[in-house]
């Protein structure tokens, strides 16, 4: 791009003497202005719709035209309608995480409020049909519940129960002429007994509790929530 640079003072010329040959425009004259005009113009842009070679910017201390949201052309863009882009995909209440830097949002994007948001707490999503989950930064869980621990007791008893047990006495022996006899039972005594026995039956302890005892598993990064 150049500018037009005039070759011949003219005006110089109306204060010489006549006579002077330099007093006459000669032909070449007004021909090298035509032809450097012609220059300039011809690396100048257009003011309507221009088409912009190389890395164009706008002149110091003049201000362009913000372009409408979604406008997906090839029009400029200035750097408040970038700022703007930028704003419409973080509407206040949005979240910003970052998994390694901790500046505020409002320094890293350039607009905003923002403050940190939900400390030790993982996110769930909105559940109408859950009275847990059915109010917007409704809170609730524990990391430290102790019923993860627990023991299982059962308890059996018996209503009671008879043992019988038979005892004989033998009254001696018998023998038969010529043959060795065996012994008789001649008296039987009976004896009953009841009990009545209460059995208790214990699962042993499973899980742990305390301290840290419930937490899912999870990674730590950095939460903002914009505000304003």
């Amino acid at each position: 791009m150049s500018d037009y640079t005039k070759s011949t003072n003219f005006a110089t010329k109306d204060n010489l003497s006549s006579g002077n040959p330099l007093k006459i425009v000669k032909g070449t004259e007004i021909d090298t202005e035509f032809n450097n005009i012609a220059t300039a113009v011809a690396t100048k842009a257009d003011l309507a719709s221009p088409t912009f070679t190389g890395s164009p910017v706008l002149p110091t201390g003049t201000t362009g035209v913000t372009q409408s949201s979604g406008n997906s052309s090839t029009a400029l863009a200035t750097t408040a309608f970038v700022q703007a882009a930028i704003a419409l995909l973080y509407p206040v209440g949005s979240i910003y995480t970052n998994a390694s830097v901790s500046t505020n949002p409002a320094t890293l994007l350039g607009f905003g409020t923002w403050t940190a948001f939900a400390a030790g707490r993982v996110m769930v999503g909105f559940d109408s049909g859950n009275a847990l989950f059915d109010t917007a930064e409704e809170t609730g869980g524990s990391a430290d519940a102790i019923v993860v621990s627990h023991t299982h007791t059962a308890t059996v008893t018996d209503a009671g129960h008879t043992h019988t047990a038979n005892t004989g006495t033998l009254a001696g022996a018998q023998f038969q002429a010529g043959n060795l006899g065996f012994p008789r039972e001649t008296n039987t005594t009976t004896t009953t007994a009841s009990a009545v026995t209460g059995i208790s039956v214990a699962n042993s302890t499973t899980g742990s509790s305390g301290t840290n005892a419930n937490y899912q598993p999870y990674i730590t990064v950095y939460i903002w929530k914009r505000t304003a």
